[in-house]
């Protein structure tokens, strides 16, 4: 089958020819329809996030349709709809699993990482860990809503219900948020580069009551923010954007270093926390709300032999909304 794989981090994208997987016990085969890219894929590909495995497919925003069954797969049929997210398999056994708190088993493989991912014709997955789909999205404008969506949800739940929410970063996790959140009733505050006024108008064309960029404070102090970009300096200015008793959540899996900071930011029982990977229960939650909430994502589709074309227009930023592959 075809496919973009990482052959060595730090060396770019290499498309090719690799072998068709075969379902393992417990196991469907995936013919995949979209695959989203997403900022985690590009962490992996520059050597700052881990690699259990090499030669890699990355992608963990898969939608395909289910075209074999391992011995012991039960849970779907052949030609069902199904997404299959970052978090790939866990252990159920450690003091993380049985607390309910999954995403942070210790032996936890992920889709992409730890396994191969959605960057091919083809895909298995545990389908204990895959999310039947009933939507009328296409599967590019789906494909997003496994990753960006999931783990934006997670934030936003994170954030608390606070009626002004500050979102730093508006890519693609933030546009789709942010119209969760205006439905819910919230008002939306964007952060960006202070030059990217496109991704500011885009977050006033969502919904947003100001946008601008993430040097400024907003026009009235937040109840919560959610940083999404990579960026550990956005962290004291979004806790400087928020109230006495108000919420900073940190929503990516790496992030540079955070600089020193005088502790009067943090003061006033403010709350610095994190969002790591996500639960089979976020994404049952994810999924019925996305039933309910019209979230429209915009998605820039493009073949999969222009994988590493993706990857350079999410580094620079030049994408509005979320880039999606299509085998």
């Amino acid at each position: 089958m075809k496919a973009a794989f990482i052959q060595r981090p730090g060396e770019g994208l290499v498309t090719g020819d690799v072998e068709q997987p075969t379902a393992g016990a417990g196991e469907v085969l995936i013919e995949v329809e979209a695959c989203g890219v997403c900022r985690t894929d590009l962490h992996l590909l520059d050597g700052e996030i881990p690699t259990p495995k090499l030669p890699l497919i990355p992608g963990h925003e898969i939608v395909g349709t289910v075209v074999a069954l391992g011995s012991q797969a039960e849970r779907y049929r052949i030609g069902d709809r199904v997404g299959v997210p970052w978090l790939g398999w866990t252990c159920g056994e450690c003091e993380q699993c049985l607390a309910g708190r999954e995403n942070l088993c210790t032996r936890a493989i992920f889709t992409g990482q730890g396994r191969d991912g959605g960057y091919a014709e083809y895909a298995t997955a545990d389908e204990r860990f895959c999310l039947p789909i009933h939507s009328s999205l296409s599967s590019e404008e789906f494909a997003p809503l496994l990753c960006a969506g999931l783990i934006g949800y997670r934030a936003l739940r994170m954030a608390g219900d606070g009626a002004r929410l500050g979102l730093y970063g508006f890519g693609a996790a933030a546009h789709i948020i942010a119209q969760v959140a205006v439905h819910e009733g919230r008002e939306v505050f964007a952060f960006t580069r202070s030059e990217d006024v496109g991704s500011q108008e885009f977050a006033r064309r969502l919904g947003a009551v100001w946008a601008g960029g993430s040097n400024e404070q907003p026009p009235e102090p937040l109840d919560a923010a959610i940083i999404f970009a990579p960026v550990g300096e956005l962290v004291p200015s979004a806790l400087r954007a928020v109230r006495p008793g108000g919420c900073v959540v940190c929503a990516g899996i790496h992030m540079s270093e955070i600089p020193a900071m005088p502790y009067s930011l943090l003061w006033g029982e403010r709350v610095l926390r994190s969002v790591a990977n996500l639960t089979r229960r976020d994404g049952e939650e994810f999924m019925e709300l996305v039933s309910r909430v019209p979230i429209r994502t915009h998605v820039h589709a493009r073949p999969l032999d222009q994988a590493p074309d993706a990857i350079e227009a999410l580094r620079r930023g030049q994408t509005e909304g979320a880039e999606v592959l299509l085998p």
